[in-house]
Formats: C-alpha cells, structure tokens, sequence
C-alpha cells in the first residue's frame, strides 16, 4: 500500500485516482493517516465481506442463544400464514 501526503495528493489527485484501480492508496496528514483511497470495485468487495463477516457473527450468536425457540409451524398459524 502506497502512502502520500496530503499536500503531495491534493497536487496528485487524477494520478491516485488512477493507481488506486491496482492498491489501496493512503493518505496522510502530518504523518498520521488520514483516508484510503481505493477503487469502487474493491470497496464493494470490502463492504461484501463485512456484510458476510457480521451475518457469521450473528449465526453464531444465535446459535449460542439457549433461550426457548417458538416452532415455525406456530409462528405461522399465530400470523395466519395456513
């Protein structure tokens, strides 16, 4: 991952723009990052993941409920779905 000043990424923009379509760019502010630049491809894969890594987590959580569960079948007759 690339890493650039601020100063340097206001004057560079159109060419970061064009290398974060291959990596993660990221910018700093007084040697502290400050934002990533990345293609909209890879953030929709990030953003994927996480959906995926948070609906694992609450399959586990669920799973690790041992509160009583309410059969299916009576769900559906308490909301007249047969």
């Amino acid at each position: 991952m690339t890493t650039i000043p601020l100063s340097d990424a206001r004057r560079e923009l159109p060419s970061l723009i064009d290398q974060a379509q291959t990596e993660a760019i990221t910018i700093s502010r007084h040697g502290v990052p400050a934002a990533v630049v990345v293609s909209p491809s890879r953030y929709e894969e990030l953003l994927s993941a996480l959906e995926d890594m948070e609906d694992l987590a609450s399959i586990e959580a669920s799973l690790r409920d041992t509160s009583p569960s309410i059969p299916w079948d009576q769900v559906k007759s308490e909301l007249g779905l047969v």
